[in-house]
């Protein structure tokens, strides 16, 4: 999904990335090498059988100026050769395919790497580029926290223990019972942070391409000053794509793997490590001490990146790679926090911050909300009702998910029962027993 972005509305951003990163119009100004760059052409003419130039371009993220200098270099080489024109709009392209030769040297690159995508980013312009787009900026204010949760239901104190957090760079620790909508809130901080930023395809480590944009993560941005102009030699790299700043959000099912980059030997390829595809965005890493291994050992796997902030990735067979550690490490958890970690790791965590059960009044304002998203009228009585005869009667606490759950399941009974109109207390007690677990059973 593509959505369209006001790229004059973060001019400074853009113009540093492209200072940084300027559309290269040579091999060397890519940062590869000219055998790097043509196995990875042979691999997409492998590929793909025949390409012409615009589809090289589309394929690669070069630019035409680049590609016919590496074409130039393989049909030197005897690697590739010209199949005669095609029809394209504008005029008749050469068409490109690979000869005997080529396609041996094809098959010889696939079985080292299968990576066929854009050319990768350098990584060392990549580690400028993650401090140069960095989301630790320090800029956000009371106004900003109050907009990015606006119908959130949630104490002055509390947002502004939020925006502090937020701003100070460190890591976030959220705690309390179950239903305090911590995944909620934590989940929506990422509403903070508007600008743009720029991911590249893939990144190349001592020739080990590794994959970072995901479309599962990075939400793409259409940016109006990116054009398709095969030999444009302005702009902002094409290896590097337009995105909102990524959120990602892991819970229970999280791997200790997934923290590293991974090689798949069925694919031959590398996988990022979680962080990574996170970079200058918000990690949160919720359900806290539900996961396979030890509390201790998924937290200590973080004491480096969070004081010295950078990362050291393990690409396998004793090889290192170092990277900005540059994203908002939020951690969400029910338990309570000296159960998953002694006190001296805990400062480490910069701010620990808990939500709890709601006043009356607050469970109103988002019963009144639920109501409304509904579709239903707010019943004052029906309300009164659910808070003395259910809440006080059970000593229940007021949790913020239950107006949307319970209410929920009142609509369901009374679809199912044929009704409509306003809800009835009889259809929240039916919902109340059937939400929570009853143990008055033999």
């Amino acid at each position: 999904m593509h959505v369209m972005v006001d790229t004059d509305a973060f001019p400074n951003e853009r113009e540093a990335v492209q200072r940084l990163a300027p559309q290269p119009c040579t091999i060397r100004e890519t940062g590869l090498t000219d055998s790097f760059l043509g196995e990875l052409v042979c691999k997409h003419l492998f590929d793909a059988g025949v390409l012409d130039m615009s589809r090289l371009v589309e394929r690669l993220a070069l630019t035409g100026a680049v590609l016919e200098e590496v074409l130039a270099f393989l049909r030197k080489d005897g690697r590739v050769e010209v199949l005669g024109q095609g029809s394209q709009t504008g005029g008749q392209m050469l068409r490109y395919g690979l000869t005997e030769r080529g396609r041996s040297a094809a098959r010889d690159a696939l079985s080292r790497s299968g990576y066929i995508g854009a050319a990768p980013f350098p990584v060392s312009t990549y580690r400028s580029l993650l401090k140069l787009q960095t989301i630790h900026h320090g800029r956000i204010n009371a106004n900003d926290m109050r907009n990015a949760l606006a119908g959130v239901v949630l104490t002055e104190g509390m947002l502004d223990q939020l925006g502090v957090a937020m701003n100070s760079g460190r890591a976030i620790m959220i705690y309390g019972p179950a239903g305090t909508g911590k995944t909620y809130v934590s989940s929506r901080l990422i509403r903070l942070f508007a600008e743009a930023i720029w991911v590249p395809h893939a990144i190349v480590i001592n020739e080990s391409v590794i994959e970072i944009y995901d479309p599962q993560v990075h939400q793409r941005l259409d940016d109006n000053s990116q054009t398709n102009n095969l030999m444009l030699d302005e702009g902002i790299d094409r290896r590097l794509l337009c995105c909102k700043r990524p959120i990602v959000i892991t819970g229970g099912e999280l791997s200790m793997e997934q923290l590293d980059v991974r090689y798949d030997p069925s694919t031959r390829q590398y996988q990022a490590a979680l962080q990574l595809k996170a970079s200058n965005g918000l990690f949160i890493i919720d359900d806290m001490g539900r996961q396979r291994m030890a509390p201790a050992e998924l937290l200590n796997r973080w004491i480096v990146p969070m004081e010295e902030k950078r990362d050291f990735l393990n690409l396998g067979g004793g090889r290192h790679c170092e990277l900005p550690f540059d994203l908002i490490l939020v951690f969400s958890t029910n338990l309570n926090p000296l159960e998953l970690a002694d006190e001296a790791f805990l400062r480490r965590i910069g701010y620990k911050l808990q939500f709890g059960y709601l006043k009356p009044e607050e469970y109103e304002k988002i019963w009144r909300q639920e109501s409304e998203r509904l579709g239903m009228p707010y019943d004052q009585l029906l309300l009164r009702y659910v808070l003395q005869r259910l809440y006080a009667s059970e000593g229940m606490p007021l949790v913020p998910c239950h107006p949307r759950d319970l209410l929920n399941m009142a609509l369901d009974r009374q679809r199912y029962m044929g009704g409509s109109g306003p809800l009835s207390p009889q259809d929240l007690e039916w919902a109340w027993h059937n939400y929570f677990v009853q143990l008055n059973f033999l």
